[in-house]
């Protein structure tokens, strides 16, 4: 299949993914758990029979313990999200769940908010060092590839428009999970965290890792193309060989990851599932990206830069 004459249909699925993530973030936005806003987590397991929702509100609410959130988890445990307590207010609330019959703590954990703001202000540090980092890379990696010449002797695109093209891309591979996120928050109570930070940061490495293969591969057949004296091809034509060269691999490779990450969504523990699906879905993202997003986007801004120049001229 010539993918070139495609072209043009890559861009649809992408735009329409995150807009629709974005409408997701906009309306629903992200529910931080503990860990980021702080508060306490109690996971109780009841030995003979869970108590109904509704009976432990009501029992609760007089301990004024503020917004308390109960979930229930498994057949016979209840996990409750709210601020953090005192000694006092543990002992309260612990003595209550006792009532409705005999009861086993879980776990028990207690964050106060300025440690919550303390990892949220390191993750966006965490996240912004990673994009710089990037965008030095390839701009040092790639500081050659605009000594190259169309064979209408025109410049092709410049070494920092790689690293541009690339950013792009990686925003695309984060937004997506994000906007899932939103919206699983919202329909059912899905809360991010650190191991959600960790699955994007982990998201980033792997799509640029892709993104570099095939602009690394674009550079090389740029240098045989500039070598050839009789015939040479377009700047379009190079970076769908270059794609065509690459697909397999990274076709393959993230097929391999993403078969064991759906084998640890649906067989893995409760505490990694929401990890496990992130890395999924930006995967999937960031091998789409890499492909059918970040090469073409080289081509649509050599031909921009080419009509402009012929305007000028």
């Amino acid at each position: 299949m010539d993918l070139k004459k495609h072209q043009n249909y890559f861009f649809t699925l992408p735009v329409v993914l995150v807009a629709i993530s974005l409408a997701a973030l906009f309306i629903f936005g992200l529910k931080p758990n503990i860990e980021l806003s702080g508060g306490s987590l109690l996971q109780v397991h009841y030995l003979e029979y869970r108590p109904a929702v509704e009976l432990m509100q009501e029992k609760i609410a007089p301990l004024n313990l503020g917004e308390v959130l109960i979930q229930p988890s498994g057949e016979t445990d209840y996990v409750l999200r709210q601020r953090a307590l005192t000694a006092e207010e543990k002992v309260s609330l612990d003595e209550t769940l006792a009532s409705f019959g005999a009861v086993e703590e879980e776990r028990y954990t207690s964050i106060g908010p300025s440690i919550g703001k303390e990892l949220v202000r390191k993750a966006w540090w965490a996240i912004s060092l990673v994009v710089l980092s990037i965008i030095v890379y390839i701009a040092f990696a790639f500081r050659h590839v605009s000594d190259s010449t169309s064979p209408s002797g025109r410049r092709n695109v410049r070494s920092w428009q790689y690293g541009v093209v690339a950013i792009i891309t990686l925003v695309h591979d984060i937004i997506i999970p994000l906007g899932l996120y939103a919206w699983l928050g919202y329909y059912t109570g899905a809360e991010v965290g650190t191991l959600f930070i960790v699955a994007l940061l982990t998201i980033l490495g792997i799509s640029i890792n892709d993104t570099i293969v095939i602009f690394d591969r674009i550079r090389e057949n740029l240098a045989i193309n500039e070598s050839k004296k009789n015939h040479h091809e377009s700047f379009a034509d190079v970076v769908w060989k270059s794609i065509t060269q690459t697909m397999a691999r990274s076709i393959n490779t993230s097929l391999t990851v993403v078969v064991m990450l759906l084998a640890l969504v649906f067989l893995g523990p409760e505490s990694t599932r929401g990890m496990a699906i992130t890395l999924t879905v930006g995967m999937v993202a960031g091998t789409y990206s890499s492909i059918f997003l970040a090469a073409p986007l080289l081509v649509r801004i050599e031909q921009y830069q080419n009509r402009s120049k012929i305007k000028k001229a």
